[in-house]
């Protein structure tokens, strides 16, 4: 009988002990608080976009290469250069013109400009209209057929990464904004250019390669600088806006809460809205600049360590006075 009434008696304390830590642990969730702030719709201007990252790349990248075997005689351009359709980029000898121009060098400076007349050096011509991204290739380096001596790029693009959850709002022409990383500051408008048929897969993700061309190319564009892309899906100017989080929504609408005239309370009011950004949405009716808006924030805050509780398992020392 009496190992009963202890059995009990220790289920009681366990009980007791379990709920005073449960109440205690209610205590410190609740330490979040909700504050309310006042505001007014302003008119200002937003833009919904998709922001992706991208790399800059010629848009045909040509290379020049030799016709023959031999050895390059003079390079006629640098890297940054403009060139034309037709314009000489460098000399190339052949293998049998360098093996001449050595042995008539050994003879004297008049039998060397007499075979250099009557065998004239290839010249390697663009044949495009671009610019030289690549011209490493010094005089006197022999080269071959598979080498190229000279690269072109007709024009450079930066070429984006888009999800395929955002691929069906990007289009043609559509206005966009590049910064590159080496130039955050250089915000430079583009349009784009080529939408990719064919997806591919980067880290378990399906994406789409996207072409964007810059509308005026900067000095400091260099192939295979990286980017940060943002297309403008919508773009509105001078309209009325709140902060979002002033904008409630539930299944029966969307509305706001407007401060009463007499400054008794506030009123649901239903509006209709419009786009929306990581900061505010578009108000197209319901309130006007006039309107004073309930804007609820919650404010998280972690529970004290005092009034987090304690664990009624965990032994203790009392406090020596």
């Amino acid at each position: 009988m009496r190992k009963n009434k202890f059995k009990m008696v220790v289920i009681l304390l366990i009980v007791f002990s379990l709920g005073v830590f449960a109440y205690q642990k209610t205590r410190g969730a609740k330490s979040d608080q909700e504050t309310i702030k006042e505001v007014s719709p302003f008119l200002g201007k937003i833009e919904n976009i998709i922001s992706t990252t991208g790399t800059v790349l010629p848009k045909n990248r040509l290379e020049i290469k030799p016709p023959v075997n031999g050895r390059i005689e003079e390079i006629l351009v640098k890297e940054g250069d403009r060139v034309r359709v037709g314009q000489s980029l460098a000399q190339l000898s052949s293998t049998e013109r360098a093996a001449l121009l050595d042995a008539a060098r050994g003879k004297g400076e008049e039998t060397l400009k007499y075979w250099e007349d009557v065998y004239k050096a290839i010249p390697l011509i663009s044949p495009i209209d671009g610019d030289v991204i690549v011209a490493t290739t010094q005089p006197g380096q022999t080269v071959t057929t598979a080498d190229a001596v000279i690269v072109l790029s007709d024009n450079l693009i930066v070429r984006a990464q888009v999800d395929e959850t955002d691929i069906g709002r990007v289009r043609l022409e559509q206005d966009s904004m590049i910064m590159l990383d080496a130039y955050p500051d250089a915000k430079i408008k583009a349009k784009v250019d080529h939408i990719y048929y064919e997806s591919q897969t980067v880290n378990n993700v399906t994406i789409y390669n996207v072409d964007l061309l810059p509308e005026s190319m900067p000095e400091f564009f260099r192939s295979g600088m990286n980017a940060s892309v943002n297309f403008i899906v919508d773009s509105k100017d001078n309209i009325l806006l709140l902060p979002s989080e002033a904008v409630l929504k539930e299944k029966d609408g969307v509305f706001v809460l407007v401060k009463d005239a007499n400054e008794k309370g506030y009123a649901r009011r239903p509006i209709k809205i419009g786009i929306s950004d990581d900061k505010n949405t578009e108000i197209l009716e319901g309130v006007s600049v006039d309107d004073t808006v309930i804007e609820k924030t919650k404010e998280y805050k972690l529970p004290k360590s005092a009034s987090s509780g304690t664990n009624p398992f965990m032994p203790f020392r009392q406090q020596r006075r």
